[in-house]
Protein backbone atom coordinates (compact mmCIF):
# COMPACT_ATOMS: atom_id res chain seq x y z
CA UNK A 1 0.00 0.00 0.00
CA UNK A 2 1.34 3.41 -0.96
CA UNK A 3 1.82 6.06 1.70
CA UNK A 4 -0.99 8.10 0.13
CA UNK A 5 -3.44 5.18 0.31
CA UNK A 6 -2.38 4.46 3.88
CA UNK A 7 -3.36 7.96 4.99
CA UNK A 8 -6.53 7.93 2.89
CA UNK A 9 -7.65 4.67 4.49
CA UNK A 10 -6.83 6.00 7.94
CA UNK A 11 -8.83 9.16 7.26
CA UNK A 12 -11.84 7.14 6.10
CA UNK A 13 -11.67 4.94 9.20
CA UNK A 14 -11.57 8.05 11.37
CA UNK A 15 -14.57 9.54 9.55
CA UNK A 16 -16.57 6.34 10.14
CA UNK A 17 -15.67 6.50 13.85
CA UNK A 18 -16.67 10.17 13.94
CA UNK A 19 -20.08 9.30 12.48
CA UNK A 20 -20.56 6.56 15.08
CA UNK A 21 -19.72 8.97 17.88
CA UNK A 22 -22.15 11.56 16.51
CA UNK A 23 -24.94 8.97 16.37
CA UNK A 24 -24.28 7.85 19.92
CA UNK A 25 -23.96 11.38 21.31
CA UNK A 26 -27.22 12.46 19.67
CA UNK A 27 -29.16 9.37 20.86
CA UNK A 28 -29.65 8.09 17.33
CA UNK A 29 -28.36 4.69 18.48
CA UNK A 30 -28.30 2.86 21.81
CA UNK A 31 -26.10 0.11 23.26
CA UNK A 32 -24.62 -1.83 20.31
CA UNK A 33 -27.11 -0.55 17.72
CA UNK A 34 -26.21 1.05 14.41
CA UNK A 35 -23.69 0.43 11.65
CA UNK A 36 -21.71 2.40 9.10
CA UNK A 37 -19.89 1.37 5.96
CA UNK A 38 -17.97 3.04 3.16
CA UNK A 39 -16.52 1.93 -0.14
CA UNK A 40 -12.75 1.53 -0.16
CA UNK A 41 -11.69 1.43 -3.76
CA UNK A 42 -14.01 -0.52 -6.04
CA UNK A 43 -13.71 -3.96 -4.48
CA UNK A 44 -13.74 -3.41 -0.72
CA UNK A 45 -15.70 -1.86 2.13
CA UNK A 46 -14.76 -0.47 5.51
CA UNK A 47 -17.42 -1.63 7.98
CA UNK A 48 -18.18 -1.16 11.67
CA UNK A 49 -17.99 -4.26 13.88
CA UNK A 50 -20.93 -6.24 15.23
CA UNK A 51 -21.87 -6.37 18.90
CA UNK A 52 -19.82 -3.35 19.94
CA UNK A 53 -20.97 0.02 21.29
CA UNK A 54 -20.35 2.31 18.33
CA UNK A 55 -19.72 5.29 20.57
CA UNK A 56 -16.62 3.56 21.93
CA UNK A 57 -14.93 2.17 18.83
CA UNK A 58 -11.68 3.41 17.35
CA UNK A 59 -10.28 3.39 13.79
CA UNK A 60 -8.54 0.05 14.47
CA UNK A 61 -11.92 -1.59 15.17
CA UNK A 62 -13.30 -0.89 11.68
CA UNK A 63 -13.06 -3.96 9.44
CA UNK A 64 -12.09 -4.27 5.80
CA UNK A 65 -14.27 -6.67 3.77
CA UNK A 66 -14.72 -7.67 0.19
CA UNK A 67 -18.02 -7.14 -1.62
CA UNK A 68 -19.28 -10.48 -0.33
CA UNK A 69 -18.82 -9.41 3.26
CA UNK A 70 -15.70 -11.49 3.97
CA UNK A 71 -12.98 -10.01 6.18
CA UNK A 72 -9.68 -9.28 4.48
CA UNK A 73 -6.39 -7.80 5.66
CA UNK A 74 -4.22 -5.02 4.30
CA UNK A 75 -0.46 -4.59 4.20
CA UNK A 76 -0.66 -2.49 7.34
CA UNK A 77 -3.56 -3.99 9.30
CA UNK A 78 -4.64 -7.57 9.97
CA UNK A 79 -8.29 -8.45 10.64
CA UNK A 80 -9.23 -7.80 14.28
CA UNK A 81 -11.21 -10.16 16.48
CA UNK A 82 -14.56 -8.62 15.57
CA UNK A 83 -17.03 -9.70 12.93
CA UNK A 84 -18.58 -7.27 10.42
CA UNK A 85 -21.92 -5.70 11.26
CA UNK A 86 -24.83 -8.13 11.27
CA UNK A 87 -26.58 -5.71 8.90
CA UNK A 88 -23.78 -5.86 6.33
CA UNK A 89 -25.93 -7.63 3.73
CA UNK A 90 -28.33 -4.66 3.89
CA UNK A 91 -25.39 -2.39 3.04
CA UNK A 92 -24.18 -4.71 0.29
CA UNK A 93 -27.61 -4.67 -1.36
CA UNK A 94 -27.61 -0.88 -1.36
CA UNK A 95 -24.18 -0.76 -2.99
CA UNK A 96 -25.36 -3.25 -5.60
CA UNK A 97 -28.34 -1.06 -6.45
CA UNK A 98 -26.56 2.31 -6.31
CA UNK A 99 -23.15 2.62 -7.96
CA UNK A 100 -23.10 6.30 -6.95
CA UNK A 101 -23.32 5.55 -3.22
CA UNK A 102 -20.01 5.62 -1.36
CA UNK A 103 -21.30 5.31 2.22
CA UNK A 104 -24.25 3.85 4.12
CA UNK A 105 -25.39 4.79 7.64
CA UNK A 106 -27.98 2.85 9.63
CA UNK A 107 -29.23 4.19 12.95
CA UNK A 108 -32.18 3.75 15.29
CA UNK A 109 -33.48 7.32 15.68
CA UNK A 110 -36.26 6.96 18.28
CA UNK A 111 -38.88 9.37 16.91
CA UNK A 112 -38.52 8.06 13.38
CA UNK A 113 -38.89 4.53 14.72
CA UNK A 114 -41.89 5.51 16.83
CA UNK A 115 -43.66 6.96 13.80
CA UNK A 116 -43.20 3.70 11.90
CA UNK A 117 -44.64 1.79 14.88
CA UNK A 118 -47.62 4.15 14.86
CA UNK A 119 -48.03 3.74 11.10
CA UNK A 120 -47.31 7.43 10.43
CA UNK A 121 -45.50 8.19 7.17
CA UNK A 122 -42.59 10.62 6.74
CA UNK A 123 -43.40 10.99 3.04
CA UNK A 124 -45.74 14.03 3.03
CA UNK A 125 -43.91 17.14 1.75
CA UNK A 126 -43.74 19.15 4.97
CA UNK A 127 -40.29 20.76 5.33
CA UNK A 128 -38.61 22.51 2.37
CA UNK A 129 -35.10 21.73 3.65
CA UNK A 130 -35.89 18.02 3.82
CA UNK A 131 -37.26 17.94 0.28
CA UNK A 132 -34.15 19.61 -1.12
CA UNK A 133 -31.39 17.93 0.90
CA UNK A 134 -32.86 14.46 1.51
CA UNK A 135 -35.90 14.09 -0.72
CA UNK A 136 -38.93 11.93 -0.02
CA UNK A 137 -38.58 9.53 2.94
CA UNK A 138 -40.69 6.39 2.40
CA UNK A 139 -41.14 3.61 4.95
CA UNK A 140 -40.16 0.07 4.00
CA UNK A 141 -42.07 -3.08 4.79
CA UNK A 142 -41.13 -4.83 8.01
CA UNK A 143 -38.13 -7.16 8.00
CA UNK A 144 -36.63 -9.02 10.94
CA UNK A 145 -33.38 -7.21 11.81
CA UNK A 146 -30.26 -8.83 10.34
CA UNK A 147 -32.37 -11.29 8.34
CA UNK A 148 -32.31 -12.05 4.64
CA UNK A 149 -35.46 -9.94 4.28
CA UNK A 150 -33.56 -6.75 5.10
CA UNK A 151 -32.04 -6.40 1.63
CA UNK A 152 -35.38 -7.30 0.03
CA UNK A 153 -37.40 -4.50 1.63
CA UNK A 154 -34.89 -1.80 0.60
CA UNK A 155 -34.03 -3.13 -2.86
CA UNK A 156 -36.49 -1.14 -4.96
CA UNK A 157 -36.94 1.90 -2.75
CA UNK A 158 -33.24 2.71 -2.39
CA UNK A 159 -32.90 3.07 -6.16
CA UNK A 160 -34.75 6.40 -6.02
CA UNK A 161 -34.36 7.52 -2.42
CA UNK A 162 -31.41 8.59 -0.28
CA UNK A 163 -33.19 7.94 3.02
CA UNK A 164 -35.57 5.19 4.11
CA UNK A 165 -37.46 4.72 7.34
CA UNK A 166 -37.23 1.04 8.22
CA UNK A 167 -40.45 -0.29 9.75
CA UNK A 168 -39.76 -0.66 13.50
CA UNK A 169 -36.03 -0.57 12.83
CA UNK A 170 -34.85 3.01 12.49
CA UNK A 171 -33.58 4.47 9.25
CA UNK A 172 -30.89 4.02 6.62
CA UNK A 173 -29.30 6.84 4.62
CA UNK A 174 -26.72 7.00 1.85
CA UNK A 175 -24.24 9.53 0.58
CA UNK A 176 -20.94 10.33 -1.08
CA UNK A 177 -19.13 10.12 2.27
CA UNK A 178 -19.99 8.73 5.72
CA UNK A 179 -20.54 12.25 7.10
CA UNK A 180 -22.82 13.24 4.22
CA UNK A 181 -24.88 10.08 4.75
CA UNK A 182 -25.00 10.80 8.48
CA UNK A 183 -26.23 14.37 7.99
CA UNK A 184 -29.20 12.93 6.10
CA UNK A 185 -29.95 10.70 9.10
CA UNK A 186 -30.07 13.82 11.29
CA UNK A 187 -32.50 15.41 8.84
CA UNK A 188 -34.71 12.31 8.89
CA UNK A 189 -34.99 12.43 12.68
CA UNK A 190 -35.55 16.19 12.67
CA UNK A 191 -38.36 15.73 10.15
CA UNK A 192 -39.88 13.01 12.32
CA UNK A 193 -39.73 15.32 15.34
CA UNK A 194 -41.48 18.15 13.50
CA UNK A 195 -44.19 15.79 12.23
CA UNK A 196 -44.75 14.47 15.76
CA UNK A 197 -44.97 17.95 17.29
CA UNK A 198 -47.29 19.21 14.55
CA UNK A 199 -49.62 16.27 15.15
CA UNK A 200 -49.53 16.93 18.90
CA UNK A 201 -50.61 20.48 18.13
CA UNK A 202 -53.46 19.06 16.08
CA UNK A 203 -52.49 20.08 12.53
CA UNK A 204 -49.97 18.86 9.99
CA UNK A 205 -50.11 20.71 6.70
CA UNK A 206 -48.21 19.81 3.57
CA UNK A 207 -46.54 22.42 1.42
CA UNK A 208 -48.61 23.94 -1.42
CA UNK A 209 -48.34 22.25 -4.80
CA UNK A 210 -46.36 25.06 -6.44
CA UNK A 211 -43.80 25.04 -3.62
CA UNK A 212 -43.39 21.27 -3.80
CA UNK A 213 -42.75 21.43 -7.53
CA UNK A 214 -40.29 24.32 -7.12
CA UNK A 215 -38.35 22.49 -4.40
CA UNK A 216 -38.31 19.32 -6.48
CA UNK A 217 -36.79 21.29 -9.35
CA UNK A 218 -34.15 22.70 -7.00
CA UNK A 219 -33.24 19.20 -5.87
CA UNK A 220 -33.01 17.99 -9.48
CA UNK A 221 -30.74 20.95 -10.29
CA UNK A 222 -28.57 20.24 -7.25
CA UNK A 223 -28.16 16.53 -8.05
CA UNK A 224 -27.47 17.05 -11.74
CA UNK A 225 -28.93 15.62 -14.96
CA UNK A 226 -27.74 12.05 -14.40
CA UNK A 227 -29.28 11.65 -10.94
CA UNK A 228 -32.56 9.81 -10.48
CA UNK A 229 -34.82 10.24 -7.50
CA UNK A 230 -38.50 9.96 -6.67
CA UNK A 231 -40.37 13.24 -6.45
CA UNK A 232 -43.28 13.64 -4.01
CA UNK A 233 -46.43 11.79 -4.98
CA UNK A 234 -48.69 13.98 -7.13
CA UNK A 235 -51.63 12.92 -4.98
CA UNK A 236 -50.02 14.78 -2.06
CA UNK A 237 -49.09 17.89 -4.02
CA UNK A 238 -51.53 20.75 -3.64
CA UNK A 239 -53.33 19.13 -0.74
CA UNK A 240 -53.33 20.86 2.62
CA UNK A 241 -53.55 17.75 4.75
CA UNK A 242 -54.59 18.23 8.33
CA UNK A 243 -53.96 15.33 10.65
CA UNK A 244 -55.82 15.84 13.90
CA UNK A 245 -56.46 14.02 17.14
CA UNK A 246 -58.80 11.59 15.43
CA UNK A 247 -55.78 9.65 14.14
CA UNK A 248 -53.65 10.05 17.26
CA UNK A 249 -54.50 9.91 20.97
CA UNK A 250 -52.91 13.30 21.64
CA UNK A 251 -53.92 13.52 25.29
CA UNK A 252 -52.53 10.12 26.16
CA UNK A 253 -49.29 10.79 24.29
CA UNK A 254 -48.88 14.20 25.92
CA UNK A 255 -49.37 12.63 29.36
CA UNK A 256 -46.78 9.97 28.58
CA UNK A 257 -44.27 12.57 27.39
CA UNK A 258 -44.82 14.71 30.49
CA UNK A 259 -44.40 11.67 32.74
CA UNK A 260 -41.12 10.73 31.06
CA UNK A 261 -39.76 14.29 31.29
CA UNK A 262 -40.65 14.53 34.99
CA UNK A 263 -38.99 11.18 35.64
CA UNK A 264 -35.77 12.37 34.00
CA UNK A 265 -35.85 15.61 36.02
CA UNK A 266 -36.21 13.58 39.21
CA UNK A 267 -33.16 11.51 38.24
CA UNK A 268 -31.10 14.67 37.75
Amino acid sequence: MSEENFYRERALREEIVQVCQHMYDKDLIAATDGNVSARWGEDHLLVTPSGVNKGLIGPQDVLLTDLKGRKVSTETMSPNEYEPSAELRLHLEIYRQRADVRAVVHGHPPITTALTVAGISLEPPVLPETLVTVGVIPTTDYATPSSSQGPVVVRELICEHDALALDRHGAVTVGATPLKAYFKLEKVENTAYVILMARLLGRLQTLPEEQVRHLTELRAEMLGPNAHFAAPDDDLCGLVQTFGPQSLDVEALADAVAERVLARLDQD
